[in-house]
């Protein structure tokens, strides 16, 4: 077997969302398709993957550098040791070729994209979900039904006061999600605190909510906002800063007792271990975020769970970024703390399947083959115009 293409385009979010940092009125996300030459009911197997949200599109450097890689590597060299499926491992391995050490941020999300396509790929050959095929390497074959979710929101916009703010929280709440997050760092801390009180008021209790800062905040705001914050005991407090300061954020930890969550915005697995060795953050209740299409993919992200382990961190302090199916079957394959969803924010490059429901804060895990990218029919549509 071989893989014979791979193509990618870059498609707008069309999303006119702002958090404490920016808007994504420009936002772009790379679309890819790797192509088999597996035959599956009279098709060719295809595997794809998005690079999730909250990074533009990156299609050059997969063009100009990582598909050629591909494309031109012996195909016994991509394969499993039996020679029957593709081994994203080796994928990864020939794309990083020439590839200097460091620097991981050029290169991260768009290597990460691929190799989540290729296990798309992978699972369909296999005829499992993907979760299953993860769970077989990577979980001592524990396949799980569901996991938990939490729904991120409270987003700020136009005339959306702390009415509208509740409104949001409690129709995520009539949907079956129990744990809501909402962004703060938009407004002053006084009206964020007002916020929060609200939020908490709508949810029913303070370990139910947790704020997103987007890692906005100086010194000085992250230390006000960290110190505001304390008192509620929120289920987390996301991003107070920019994760690779790593003396800002020990500070923070200093000042507020109630769980940090970080790592969406590093990109390798030696970032996640400067991270947890110089950040100050807590195995006890600390939770890291890593993004993985964005972070060179799974078969590294593996990597980075051992690295963690390393440090005495569990599994389940594990919250990957991206409301999406790849980050769903990412979270049951490898059995993490949870998975975040994104409902009505990013079109169709958010959100699970059609049939898939939350109950009491969890969703059920899908049965199709892959990532089951066939039963998102907007996604799926843009996904086959590739």
């Amino acid at each position: 077997m071989r893989i014979t293409a791979v193509r990618e385009v870059a498609v707008p979010l069309k999303s006119s969302l702002r958090n404490a940092v920016f808007d994504f009125s420009e936002m772009t996300t790379s679309v890819v398709a790797v192509v088999t030459d597996v035959i599956r009911y009279g098709q060719p197997v295809t595997g794809y993957a998005f690079n999730s949200t909250g990074r533009y599109a990156c299609g050059a450097q997969m063009r100009d550098r990582f598909i050629p890689r591909i494309l031109k590597a012996p195909p016994e060299s991509l394969l499993d040791a039996a020679g029957t499926n593709l081994d994203p491992a080796k994928i990864l391995a020939c794309m990083l070729q020439r590839e200097k050490p460091g620097g991981h941020t050029e290169r991260s999300v768009a290597i990460g994209t691929i190799e989540v396509a290729c296990w798309d790929a992978v699972a369909k050959i296999e005829g499992k979900p993907l979760h299953a095929s993860l769970a077989a390497r990577y979980n001592g074959g524990k396949v799980l039904d569901r996991v938990p979710c939490y729904v991120g929101g409270g987003w700020y916009s136009p005339g959306k006061g702390l009415p509208e703010l509740q409104d949001e929280i409690r129709k995520r709440l009539d949907e079956g999600y129990t744990t809501m997050k909402i962004k703060v760092g938009g407004a002053t801390i006084p009206e964020d605190v007002q916020r929060v009180e609200a939020g908490i008021k709508a949810v029913g209790a303070s370990d139910r909510l947790a704020v997103d800062a987007n890692a906005g905040f100086d010194r000085t705001r992250a230390l006000a906002y960290a110190k505001a914050l304390a008192p509620f005991k929120l289920r987390w407090f996301e991003e107070p800063t920019d994760p690779l300061d790593y003396a800002l954020l020990k500070d923070v930890v200093a000042v507020y007792d109630a769980p940090i969550g970080t790592g969406e915005n590093l990109f390798s697995t030696q970032d996640v271990d400067n991270l947890i060795r110089f950040g100050g953050l807590r195995a006890d209740r600390d939770i890291i975020q890593t993004d993985v299409p964005q972070s060179y993919g799974i078969a590294q992200f593996a990597r980075t769970l051992e690295v963690m382990a390393g440090h005495g961190w569990q599994r389940t302090s594990v919250f990957p970024h991206g409301g999406n199916q790849m980050t769903l079957h990412i979270v049951g394959g490898f059995g993490l703390g949870g998975c975040e969803a994104y409902p009505d924010v990013f079109g169709a490059f958010a959100g699970f399947a059609d049939d898939v429901k939350v109950e009491n804060g969890f969703l059920k895990l899908p049965d199709r083959p892959g990532i089951g990218f066939e039963a998102q029919n907007a996604l799926y549509a843009v996904m086959r115009g590739i």
